[in-house]
């Protein structure tokens, strides 16, 4: 995380983070742009007429259930990692929620904004809290996978990939497990001409990872994500439903398959928020699957893609503005902002009256 995205002033106005935010919306519009020039668009527009707008409410509803439980798996890991002195309920879902501004870095990744958070709270040393982030997509990504692998007989073409996404992962799962390997790569990495300063850090970062990746840990946290995203994928039902799709558990069946794939397929393409490709592949297998003209189908997905994606970044940027009065009246000292020998200080030395 760079400097310019971690300093407090005022409140919580970051340039380089708006700046990002304002290149991703410009994206964003410009993926439905394009999306809207390949498909129909008058069909499209006639789509958006006729969508059951009464429905929003549960598209939203399922949405925010997943947002919940996902704040439940945070701060089951803050608790369990002995993290969460000093942070009451409200504080983490504050957390939480300021992070899912950054759901449109690349993988999310961003998302590691919430150790910083967690260090302006109780001064937990971000190298230490930040593999809980990196577990957090983890666990997300194998409730993705076992949601798309429900789905599977309907598009059999997506089984060498699920196959392989499963395979690595498990590999990485276990490599993360076997210590002595990870302490001979740390220890290689201290004889380095600046291993000595980033082998201390690693083995921070690596013991935290390897507490998270327990499998009972690993075990509980990944059926919280399997509850999670299935909510979003009921929502996407919903948002087919409220374009006449007769209801089925069929329709619930590939509701939850192109979800979760396109959703997949975002997360591995690496770009920002998945952009693109997510509503590429939606829009496809829409069309591909259910079956559905391409005007509905864009519709779909344009729907989906502001209840769930856009919807989570502006709840995050009102969370991040609310922190910012709590927390952030005073910028952090520049040694003070990702080092691992920090000082004591309690929550309430570093809250900001109001």
């Amino acid at each position: 995380m760079s400097d310019s995205c971690i300093h407090y002033g005022g409140g919580i106005v970051f340039a380089q983070l708006r700046n990002k935010l304002l290149i991703s919306i410009l994206i964003g519009l410009v993926v439905i742009v394009i999306l809207g020039l390949v498909s129909d668009i008058s069909a499209v527009s006639q789509s958006f007429e006729t969508f059951q707008w009464g429905l929003l409410p549960a598209i939203l509803g399922f949405t925010i259930l997943n947002y919940v439980l996902r704040w439940l798996k945070w701060d089951y890991y803050l608790r369990r990692m002995d993290m969460g002195h000093g942070v009451n309920y409200a504080d983490s879902a504050l957390m939480f929620t300021s992070g899912m501004v950054m759901a449109v870095t690349p993988g999310k990744i961003g998302e590691v904004f919430k150790s910083y958070l967690l260090k302006r709270v109780n001064n937990t040393p971000i190298t230490a809290s930040a593999p809980i982030v990196l577990a957090e997509r983890l666990t997300d990504g194998l409730a993705m996978l076992l949601l798309m692998g429900l789905g599977l007989t309907l598009y059999p073409p997506a089984r060498p990939a699920f196959a392989a996404m499963v395979i690595l992962s498990m590999i990485g799962i276990v490599v993360l497990q076997f210590r002595p390997l990870c302490e001979r790569i740390l220890a290689f990495i201290a004889r380095l001409p600046v291993g000595n300063k980033l082998a201390p850090k690693l083995s921070t970062v690596y013991d935290s990872t390897r507490r998270l990746l327990s499998w009972r840990l690993l075990l509980v946290s990944t059926v919280i994500s399997i509850l999670s995203w299935f909510g979003e994928c009921v929502a996407f039902y919903y948002v087919l439903r409220a374009l006449d799709i007769p209801p089925s558990s069929l329709l619930l069946l590939q509701a939850t398959f192109i979800f979760a794939a396109s959703t997949l397929f975002g997360l591995v393409s690496f770009l920002p928020g998945g952009l693109g490709v997510s509503e590429a592949s939606s829009a496809g297998l829409l069309v591909l699957l259910i079956p559905m003209a391409i005007g509905p189908a864009t519709t779909a997905t344009i729907i989906i893609r502001f209840c769930t994606l856009w919807f989570g970044v502006s709840l995050g940027a009102i969370a991040l503005a609310i922190f910012g009065r709590r927390y952030g009246n005073e910028p952090l000292p520049e040694d003070d902002q990702i080092t691992v020998e920090d000082r004591p200080q309690s929550s309430q030395e570093s809250r900001t009256n109001i």
